[in-house]
C-alpha cells in the first residue's frame, strides 16, 4: 500500500488487492470472440472483444495464444465457460479444454459450442421449450424443452451447410453475380462494384480470389449482397430470402423434431440478424407462417453470459482434486531436486578445444564417446528388463505404451512410435509418442512447452489414461516439467511409470518417485548440453530394445523374422515374400501367391502353408505304408 501523506495531511488508504471474480464467459465465433466477467451476485462485468476463433479454422497454438490474450485481462477466475463454433465431438471438447487449462489451470471448466451457451444466454423459464436460430457467419439451430433434451439441426460448417449465414448469403451472391456476367456478356454494376471493393480488376482475379479466400473473406460479401438488397437488386433478393428460407425450415424442422411443443420461444441470434433488422423481420414472419402462435423474440441471446451461467453450474475440474489451490502447482511439487549439476549440463574434459580439433580428430573423439553406451546401457539390463515385462503385459492385456517427451526425447519417442505399425503390425493406438507442444514441435522447437506440467496432466487426462497402460517419460536431465505433469497423471490412474533419464543425482519428492527408474551414466556430452548426442543415442538404444522385445513377447516374431509387418508398400510387400520363402520353404511365386490370396498377412499365409505340407507329407507317407 502507499503509505505516503497527501496536501491535506490524509493518508492514502490501503490498495485493495484483486479478488477473484466467479466466472468467466467466452463465446468464440468465426467473426469475433467475445469474453465476459460475472460477478457471484450474478452482475455481468464489461465485455471484451478479440479475434475471431472457429475450431474448424484455427490450430492449437492460435488457440493457446488467443485463451492467454484473454488471461492476461481476466485473471482467477474461479470457473470459465467457452462456447466456441466448430465444436461438435468430445475430441473437439477435449482440443479446447487442453488450451484453455493451460490459460486457467486452476479453474473450473465447462466446453461446449457456441449454439448452447447463447441458448443459456437467453433462457427463460415460462416457455416450454426455445428454439436458437443463428444466422452469423455462418447458421445452425438448436431447440432445447425443460427436460434439458436439444435437437440440433445444421450447423455443418461452410462445406456441407451455412447457407442461412454470411458465407452462405456472400457465396450464393457471389454465384449470381457470376451467372449474370455470362448471360449478359459482361459484369454487371453490382459485380464492378465488388471487384473495386476487393482491389481486382477482373472475373479472372475474382476465381483466384475465391480459391485463397477464408471463410471470413467470403462471408464479408454479404454486406455487398445485403446493401444491394435494400436498394430493390432482384438478385440479391432471391439470394436474401433463400437464406430466409433455409432458416426457416431448419426451424421448423427443430420444432417438429421436439413435438411441436404448446408453448415455443424461437431466438434469433448471430450478426445478420444483429445487424440487418429488416432480414430478421422476414425470418420471424416466415416462422410464425411456419409455426403459428410460437413467439419470435427481438432480443438477440448474449452467448458470452450464457457461457459464464453453464461454467457456474456445470463447471468440473478436469483433472487433480483441488482445495482452492492451483493445479500447476500442484504438479511443481512433485518435480524432483538435483544433489548435483546434471552430467548432461558438464562440460566434457576431452572436447574442451572441439572447435580447434580437426574433422578426423572430431570423429575419432566422438566415435569413442558412443563406445561407451553399450556398457552404461547394460549396467541398467534388470531396469530395462522390467520395462519391457510391463509393457509386454500392458499390451497383451489391452493397454497401450506411451512415450512422453520434449525435444529430442519427445522427438525420439514419436520416432520409435511410429515405426510399430509398419514392423509389428499393431494399431496406432497402442504405441503412442507424445511430445511437449504437439505436432509442430516435431520440425521446429516450441518455445515453453516443456516447462508446462499441467500441459502434460491434460495430455495424459485428453488420452484417458488407464491402470492397464504403461507410460515412460524420457527427460535427459530428469527434471522436464511437462514429463512429470505426464508421470503424475498416469499415476493417479494406476498406470505402470518408468522415468529413462541420464541424472544420476536425482532426490524424489515423496510419493513422487515413478514405480522404476532407468538411469545409464553416459557422462558429459562432447558438446555440453547437447543432449540428441550420447543421451539422444541411448534412448534410440534402448527404446529399441523396449518396443522389439516386448513385441517378440507377444508372439510378433518368428526366429528374427517380422510376421506380423504390415506390407504397405513394394518394399515391405519383398521382405513379406522373403520372409514366407524361409519360414514356409517355398517359392517366390507360390509365397507371392499366397500371400496376395490372404490379404498379405505373412502369419496366416505360413500357416496354410506349413499345414498344406504337413497334409501333403501325411499323404506320401500313407502311399509309402
Amino acid at each position: 500500500f502507499l503509505g505516503c501523506v497527501g496536501k491535506n495531511g490524509w493518508k492514502m488508504k490501503r490498495r485493495k488487492k484483486s479478488v477473484p471474480f466467479y466466472a468467466l464467459g467466452i463465446e468464440c465465433g468465426g467473426t469475433r470472440t467475445t469474453a465476459l466477467r460475472l460477478r457471484e451476485d450474478g452482475q455481468a462485468g464489461p465485455r471484451r472483444e478479440y479475434s475471431a476463433a472457429n475450431l474448424r479454422l484455427i490450430d492449437d497454438e492460435q488457440l493457446g495464444k488467443l485463451f492467454q490474450q484473454i488471461a492476461d485481462q481476466h485473471e482467477n477466475p474461479k470457473c470459465v465457460g467457452v462456447g466456441m463454433a466448430g465444436v461438435r465431438t468430445q475430441e473437439d471438447r477435449n482440443r479446447v479444454r487442453l488450451q484453455a487449462r493451460l490459460a486457467w489451470p486452476s479453474a473450473k471448466m465447462y466446453i461446449t459450442d457456441d449454439l448452447e451457451t447463447a441458448l443459456a444466454g437467453a433462457s427463460e423459464s415460462r416457455y416450454s421449450a426455445q428454439i436458437l436460430i443463428v444466422s452469423g457467419t455462418g447458421s445452425s439451430c438448436i431447440g432445447q424443452g425443460k427436460s434439458g433434451r436439444q435437437v440440433r439441426v445444421s450447423g455443418w460448417g461452410h462445406l456441407l451447410g451455412d447457407e442461412g449465414g454470411a458465407y452462405g448469403i456472400g457465396l450464393a451472391g457471389l454465384r449470381m453475380m457470376v451467372r449474370e456476367a455470362d448471360r449478359e456478356g459482361k459484369p454487371s454494376r453490382l459485380l464492378r462494384s465488388l471487384l473495386r471493393r476487393l482491389g481486382l480488376s477482373s472475373l479472372e482475379d475474382l476465381v483466384a480470389w475465391c480459391q485463397n479466400a477464408s471463410k471470413a473473406e467470403i462471408a464479408g460479401v454479404a454486406v455487398t449482397i445485403f446493401s444491394a438488397w435494400k436498394r430493390g437488386h432482384p438478385g440479391c433478393r432471391k439470394v436474401v430470402c433463400l437464406a430466409v428460407d433455409f432458416l426457416a425450415a431448419d426451424a421448423a424442422a427443430c420444432y417438429e423434431r421436439m413435438g411441436r411443443p404448446a408453448s415455443t420461444q424461437f431466438l434469433l441470434s448471430g450478426g445478420c440478424f444483429a445487424r440487418q433488422p429488416r432480414f430478421r423481420e422476414l425470418t420471424a414472419e416466415a416462422l410464425q407462417v411456419r409455426a403459428p402462435g410460437c413467439e419470435v423474440s427481438p432480443i438477440l441471446p448474449d452467448g458470452a453470459k450464457g457461457a459464464a451461467l453453464l461454467a457456474k453450474k456445470h463447471g468440473k475440474f478436469e483433472s487433480e482434486k483441488r482445495s482452492g489451490k492451483s493445479a500447476e502447482l500442484d504438479v511443481m511439487r512433485i518435480l524432483p531436486a538435483s544433489t548435483a549439476t546434471s552430467p548432461t549440463e558438464i562440460r566434457h574434459p576431452g572436447s574442451m578445444h572441439l572447435d580447434r580439433l580437426s574433422i578426423r580428430e572430431g570423429i575419432e573423439l566422438m566415435a569413442a564417446e558412443d563406445e561407451r553406451l553399450p556398457a552404461a546401457i547394460l549396467s541398467q539390463a534388470a531396469a530395462i528388463e522390467k520395462t519391457i515385462r510391463w509393457t509386454a503385459k500392458s499390451l497383451h492385456a489391452g493397454g497401450r505404451l506411451f512415450y512422453v517427451g520434449a525435444g529430442t526425447s519427445g522427438r525420439l519417442g514419436v520416432l520409435d512410435a511410429s515405426e510399430c505399425p509398419p514392423t509389428f503390425g499393431v494399431d496406432a493406438e497402442q504405441v503412442q509418442g507424445v511430445i511437449a507442444g504437439g505436432t509442430p514441435a516435431l520440425q521446429q522447437a516450441v518455445e515453453g512447452a516443456e516447462d508446462s506440467a499441467m500441459a502434460g496432466v491434460l495430455e495424459m487426462d485428453q488420452r484417458r489414461v488407464s491402470e492397464k497402460d504403461l507410460v515412460l517419460g524420457i527427460a535427459a536431465a530428469g527434471k522436464t516439467p511437462f514429463v512429470w505433469g505426464s508421470l503424475a497423471a498416469a499415476k493417479k490412474a494406476r498406470a505402470k511409470t518408468v522415468l529413462l533419464c541420464f541424472n544420476p543425482h536425482l532426490k524424489f519428492a515423496p510419493k513422487a518417485k515413478p514405480d522404476l527408474v532407468v538411469c545409464p551414466q553416459v557422462g558429459p556430452e562432447v558438446l555440453t548440453g547437447s543432449t540428441r548426442l550420447k543421451a539422444g543415442t541411448a534412448t534410440k538404444m534402448i527404446l529399441n530394445m523396449v518396443t522389439t522385445l516386448s513385441m517378440t513377447r507377444l508372439g510378433k516374431v518368428e526366429q528374427n523374422l517380422m510376421v506380423d509387418l504390415a506390407p504397405g508398400n513394394a518394399k515391405l510387400r519383398d521382405r513379406a515374400v522373403r520372409i514366407l520363402m524361409e519360414l514356409a520353404d517355398c517359392s517366390a511365386e507360390t509365397a507371392r501367391k499366397t500371400l496376395e490370396a490372404n490379404a498379405w498377412q505373412v502369419k496366416k499365409s505360413c500357416r496354410k502353408l506349413q499345414s498344406a505340407a504337413r497334409r501333403q507329407e501325411g499323404t506320401k507317407r500313407r502311399r509309402r505304408q
